[in-house]
Parts: structure tokens; sequence; C-alpha cells
């Protein structure tokens, strides 16, 4: 068996997997962020380490340890967790939807009108602001104490990695990301120097390949997790990649989207791709690239709805079944009411990079209820990820969906017809901690390759097809869709702080 693990924003959840990939069982804890100040994200890391324990514990109670093979682990991307000399955490780490650096990225930009362009050159992404490097840039201005006594600067994901290990260490994903080189699928110094970090380098650790071995359980962490002493850990992958593996895309053409958090689409490449110049560009093991546009809010809009809508289902045995049902009875299309979804503090990185984009319903009318507004909102994400997958410009065959919203046949159905093409759900459920257990697999030798890994384990639980007439009612009603992005993004943003 293999042990994935996976670090998230406010979520830490384990699972099991056979010498198949097909998941046995699964375990999860929650953790509270500390987000005050406003447009601050950062975690606890004792309360964190805490819910890793318990995660453990509960994953493997009963369960024979001598049958484990290998532990991988994904998590979150980027952001900053310092460490000193000892190895000690010395601040809350600060996690990838920190938005703290704003003001001095702007203070850059108007010294460097090209900034942005020049890192996309050598990234291939838009730099979110709890990107590594302007983390480390803000931290250097504000906290010097703390960059004075740094020796190195780690991922959430690679921390949790090192207190099971010991090892220091990152994978291509987060380096490419901090920004750094998509081509070389590592850091890259100029992107440093850009951001005025240059001396802040050596605090960046080594580079290794998602599917290689990292080390191996030590005896103190085996003595409050429950793992054997011994376990092979991966180096494994952020948590896209895995995702990604997870859900069974392995080869290039393949096309996936994440809805989770964020509602992700991308397309595979086994080159590094730098067109458009918008969205990001994710490393992926096994030598692969996937070219991605991301609607910074994805599941998260089905929270909001949840609060500001029906207050009065949220105390339900299931209240997101709830919703969807109520989203059902509402006549497609939402008679013309248009959600733009871009429900995040940091607005949008995708049609375009707009800190000041906000969410908003277009078309209201005195006759339009409540079941009209929960049913944009589920449609308002189907358009987003048409969207985007029209921006990266791929012909596309079929879609593979993953995250919390590919529990609703209602909404990846919506998704079909949306986008006109077929949506295929992996069976199981934490495909992130998947892949990071097939990278776990490929590193001690189970599978030749972890696209060979990626591949075997697919298991297909339901397909959508597109419905004709609906894809046709579809194609009418983005087209409003469109002309409320073009609303949301220009003018109105100027209103918004």
């Amino acid at each position: 068996m293999y042990v994935g693990l996976d670090i998230g924003t406010s979520m830490i959840k384990a699972a099991l997997f056979d010498a198949t990939g097909q998941e046995i069982a699964s375990a999860g804890q929650r953790v509270a962020l500390r987000e005050a100040p406003i447009g601050w994200s950062e975690l606890d890391a004792e309360t964190m380490l805490a819910a890793v324990r318990g995660t453990l514990e509960a994953l493997l109670d009963g369960r024979d340890q001598r049958a484990l093979r290998a532990m991988g682990i994904t998590g979150v991307m980027v952001g900053a967790c310092l460490l000193d000399a000892s190895g000690r955490v010395l601040r809350p780490p600060i996690l990838w939807n920190d938005a703290r650096a704003q003001s001095l990225v702007d203070d850059l930009v108007a010294d460097k009108p090209d900034l942005f362009s020049d890192i996309f050159s050598g990234s291939g992404s838009q730099m979110q602001l709890g990107c590594i490097l302007p983390v480390l840039a803000w931290l250097k201005a504000h906290e010097p104490q703390h960059i004075d006594a740094a020796r190195h600067v780690l991922c959430i994901k690679d921390y949790v990695r090192y207190w099971l290990t010991g090892t220091i260490a990152t994978d291509e994903s987060e380096a490419a990301m901090a920004p750094g080189s998509a081509s070389a699928r590592d850091f890259d110094a100029r992107q440093a120097e850009r951001l005025g970090v240059a001396d802040l380098v050596p605090l960046l650790p080594k580079v290794e390949r998602g599917e290689t071995l990292a080390g191996q359980v030590t005896a103190q962490a085996a003595a409050v997790t429950g793992l054997p002493e011994g376990l092979p850990v991966a180096i494994g992958t952020g948590d896209v990649s895995a995702s990604v593996l997870g859900i069974g895309c392995h080869a290039p053409g393949q096309a996936a989207t994440v809805l989770g958090t964020t509602c992700l689409n991308g397309v595979l490449f086994d080159e590094p791709v730098f067109e458009p110049e918008a969205g990001l560009l994710f490393i992926v093991p096994g030598d692969l690239w996937m070219r991605t546009m991301v609607n910074v809010a994805g599941t998260t809009t089905l929270d909001w709805a949840l609060q500001a809508l029906c207050p009065d289902i949220t105390a339900g045995t299931d209240p997101y079944a709830d919703l969807g049902a109520m989203a059902e009875t509402a006549p497609a299309y939402s008679r013309g009411v248009i959600f733009l979804p871009y429900l995040s503090a940091s607005g949008v990185i995708a049609p375009r990079v707009e800190p000041r984009a906000r969410a908003g319903f277009f078309g209201l009318a005195p006759h339009h209820d409540r079941a009209i507004l929960v049913r944009a909102v589920y449609e308002g994400l189907a358009h987003a990820v048409r969207h985007c997958f029209a921006d990266i410009g791929s012909d596309l065959s079929v879609i593979r969906l993953s995250g919390g919203g590919a529990r609703s046949p209602f909404w990846t159905q919506m998704i079909a017809d949306a986008v006109g093409v077929p949506v295929e759900v992996s069976r199981g459920t934490e495909f992130g901690a998947k892949g990071a257990a097939l990278c776990a697999a490929t590193s001690v030798g189970d599978f030749a390759s972890v696209r060979e890994a990626s591949r075997v384990a697919f298991a297909l639980q339901r397909r959508h097809e597109p419905d004709p007439r609906a894809h046709a009612g579809f194609e009418e009603a983005h087209q409003a869709y469109r002309i409320a992005v073009t609303a949301g993004l220009g003018p109105l943003t100027a209103l918004t702080r």
C-alpha cells in the first residue's frame, strides 16, 4: 500500500492506495487559518503538524504497517515557511493566497512597467502575490529580523516532508512557480533580481524530481504519526500537478479541470508553452507541462451562495446537495441572469490579471428569485471553464474533472453542456493524495515511470456526454457572459477596493 498526504489550505487529508492505485481509505482534519490583518493568510505550524499527526493516526489505525511500501506528499504551493539553522520555524508559514505584498509589487511595477511580462517570459505564469519571491521581498522589507535568522525557506508541504524525514528539498513545480524557470524546471536567479531578493537565493532549497526519493521517515516522526520508521518518502509535487496525475492525465493533449477552492483548467504538453501571456504553467512529473487558465474562485462560490443566499439550509445534513437541488428547480440559463464568478479578494488572473476584479450578478429583474440566482452561480463557473479552455486554444476531446465540484453530477453535466465536450470523473475522492502516492510508487520502482503509474491507476466513475440542445442554449448565454466579463474587468473595477 502507498500513503498520499495532502496539505491543503484549510484541510489536511491522507489516503491509502493499493498496488494498482485504487483508493482504500482516507482521513482528514481541518485547520484554522490566520487571516488578520485583511489580506493575510497564514497557518500556525504546530497546529498544522498536530492535524497531520491526527490525520495519519486515523488513517493507519488498526492497519498493518508492514504492508506500507512508500509515501508521497503534496499540498498547496508557494508561500513561505522560514526555518533557522536548527530547523525551527521562525514565524507562522505564509500561504499561497496571501496578498500582503500588493503595495510592494505595485511599487516595483511603477519602477519597472514590464516586470510582470519579464517574469512571465521565464516562468510561463502570472505571478501571484503569495509566490515565494514576492513574499520574501515583503519579509525582507518588513521583518528583517526573521530574514537575518533564516537559513531555509520552504513551501508548506516541503516543511512537512522535512519534519518527517529531515530532508531539505523542493520539487520542480514549486521552483518554477517561485517564480522561476519553466524551461529549466528550476529556480532562476534572474527572477530573484527582478523582485529585489537576489541576496536571498541561498535560502532556496535544492530541487528534485517529484517521482524520486527524498528520504525515510525518522524514528522521531514515526513515534508521533504511526508511520513505520524507515518508510520511503518521495519528493512529491504541488497539489495541482498531483491532482492531474491522480485523475489519470499523463499524456500531451489531455485536458483537466480541478474544480476545488480554485477553478483550474489546463491542457498537458510535452514542452513549455508560453502563450497566451496569461494564466499559469505548471510543471507535472513525467517531463510534462500544463498550460492552465484559472478562475481564482471555484467551489468557494458555493460556500458564499450557501451563507449569503441560503442560510436556512446550512444546518441540513447535506447543504451542498440541497443547494444543487434548488438550482435544478430553476430554468436553464437562469432566465438571462449571469453570475461573474470573480469572488476572490485577489481578483482574477485569467483572462487577465486584475486584482480589483469582483463578482456580480448581471441582468437581474424583479421576477428573478433566489433559485435562479443559485443556478446562475453554478452556470457562472461553467462559463468560466469554457472561457479558460478557449483562451488556451487547444482542441479538446474530453475533460477529466476532479475536486469538490466533481461530486455533483448536476454540475459536471452542466460543464459538459457548456463546453461541448465529454466530461469524465475518475473513481475515488482524494486525487491530490493519489498523485503523491503515484510519485511514491514510482520512486521505489513499482512503476517504470510516473506516466505509467497514472495510466494504470485511472478508473472511470462516470462520463457525461454534452447534450446538443443544452449546448446550443449555452452558446447564446455564453455571449452574454463574455459581455459581463468585459464590464467586470472594465471601469467597474475602479469602484471596488
